[in-house]
């Protein structure tokens, strides 16, 4: 079992997010879960999510192994994820909004999910950050080198068509499945290309 970070943005893509927490909780790996106020913002829009009670919305919405998930709220700085000395394997940002990527690449931690970032970077663990945003400016481009001359690795929310989606679920799950790849977590989410004859 692994105890993973996943961070949500205000970038558009939230069933990724979602698809990736499910999986994890079904393989029984401890997932710690935080929200931007942005990110809240888009689990409204795309899910119709009522987000006062946002604890509650993450277990109702995915009630899989609910107790190995742990929501911690965006504004406490003082939860366990925001130190080094608590053990995680790994983190995900999924999907990270520019704002987020040029703060996690600056080394700004003006939230949880930043400073949790941070963490990762500074002591060596797994960053994975899955952008979510186009077209790419410079100023994009060159945050996401920096980050992964800090070791991370970025994952651009990109769907493939080789092995043959047959509608949006089937794109959700090859991203999500691109990232339990990086995290080495074996998964059925998409069928894997065996080549052509």
């Amino acid at each position: 079992m692994k105890r993973l970070v996943v961070g949500m943005t205000g970038a558009s893509g939230a069933p990724y997010a979602l698809c990736l927490i499910e999986e994890l909780l079904r393989q029984g790996h401890e997932v710690h879960v935080t929200v931007t106020e942005a990110g809240w913002r888009v689990l409204k829009e795309e899910h119709g999510w009522q987000v006062e009670r946002r604890e509650e919305a993450f277990r109702k919405a995915i009630p899989v192994n609910s107790d190995l998930l742990h929501y911690h709220p965006i504004r406490d700085i003082g939860a366990s994820i925001a130190s080094g000395s608590y053990p995680c394997d790994a983190m995900v940002v999924i999907p990270c909004s520019m704002g987020t990527l040029a703060k996690i690449a600056q080394g700004i931690s003006s939230n949880l999910l930043e400073r949790a970032a941070d963490v990762m970077l500074k002591e060596g663990r797994p960053l994975i950050v899955v952008p979510r945003e186009t077209p790419l400016n410079l100023i994009h481009l060159e945050n996401m080198v920096k980050l992964v001359r800090c070791g991370a690795t970025v994952l651009p929310a990109m769907p493939a068509f080789y092995h043959g989606p047959r509608d949006l679920e089937d794109m959700v799950r090859f991203i999500a499945g691109k990232v339990l790849d990086q995290l080495a977590i074996p998964h059925q989410l998409y069928q894997r290309w065996e080549g052509s004859s």
